[in-house]
């Protein structure tokens, strides 16, 4: 009897394995629809293309990019959360997905459980850029026209709960001054704002605002990260140019549903992880003033989850 138990064990798992395996070598059996939780032109925008025909490539079908601006990123959250948990649906979140799991009471989906980290493509500092018609040169100085002017200077984001709306107000908090957020339908809207303007000071991606910076329409005064940028060394960090103990920025992966089998994640995750070892892909992305990463499914999940806590002990105390 033991040995008939043992064999039916071995029969089973003998089965279960190579369905694993060969459910990886047929998918993808449809083209993939890649969700973009931004409108077109800003950072996540441009990784997620510049990934997308590479993945197609090597996958052997379109991969089809899907602008789903909006909500903070929550609608094509959303999106991705309801979708087929087939592989054939896959999201570009960033880390507004974080913050959005401790800005609302109420979400329209679980932020853990309905999403299944693939990899960790890139993190990106933000810089400070202002219009010209505020008159400051350095941090130290908007500081200074700010509580000249309390309540009179505003700062646009990509939508409030994204990463540019969240770098603000803890500015906004750690410098104690009084500026007003102005969001916006996506980060491409929000650069118009500023450079038409309609308001004075926004946190960008380093490419979002590049070619504003380049025209002189718009002026950096900082980076948000913790060092100096190697591809920006002349722009202090906001902490060293006046605001102490300030540090943000954002970061972009790919996800797709919750109980997406893992054999699915494992073919992205390795299929996505070569692309980012790419040298045109790399120095693309140091362009875009990011730098590429790539990790384990369950260090992407780590990532997020540390995120999610960090945010949810940030928020309360800044008083959102």
């Amino acid at each position: 009897m033991r040995s008939s138990s043992a064999n039916a064990c071995l029969c089973v798992f003998l089965l279960v394995v190579p369905a694993g395996a060969g459910l990886a070598q047929t998918y993808p059996g449809k083209p993939i629809r890649m969700i973009i939780p931004a409108g077109a032109g800003g950072t996540v925008d441009t990784i997620g293309r510049l990934i997308g025909p590479k993945l197609s490539e090597a996958l052997g079908q379109p991969v089809v990019a899907d602008n789903r601006p909006g909500a903070g990123t929550m609608v094509g959250s959303e999106l991705l959360a309801k979708s087929p948990p087939d592989g054939h649906a896959i999201l570009m979140m960033t880390n507004s997905h974080a913050i959005n799991a401790s800005l609302h009471k109420q979400l329209p989906y679980d932020p853990v459980k309905d999403f299944g980290p693939v990899i960790l493509v890139a993190t990106s500092p933000y810089l400070v850029v202002i219009h010209p018609s505020v008159p400051a040169k350095s941090i130290k100085e908007l500081i200074a026209v700010a509580r000249q002017r309390p309540g009179q200077l505003n700062f646009s984001s990509a939508g409030t709960g994204s990463g540019t709306h969240l770098a603000g107000e803890l500015f906004k908090y750690l410098a104690k001054i009084d500026i007003v957020h102005v969001p916006y339908k996506g980060g491409s809207a929000a650069q118009i704002g500023l450079a038409s303007g309609e308001v004075g000071i926004m946190f960008s991606g380093p490419i979002a605002s590049a070619a504003l910076r380049k025209a002189n329409r718009v002026r950096a005064l900082a980076i948000t990260s913790a060092k100096r940028a190697p591809t920006l060394p002349d722009l202090p960090t906001v902490a060293e140019a006046g605001v102490p103990g300030y540090e943000s920025g954002s970061w972009y992966g790919v996800v797709v549903p919750g109980r997406t089998p893992a054999a699915i994640v494992t073919r992205l995750n390795q299929e996505i992880g070569k692309i980012m070892k790419m040298k045109d892909v790399q120095s693309r992305i140091e362009r875009l003033g990011a730098d590429a990463t790539g990790t384990t499914p369950g260090e992407f999940a780590a990532l997020l989850e540390s995120d999610i806590a960090r945010w949810a002990r940030i928020i309360p105390a800044i008083g959102l």
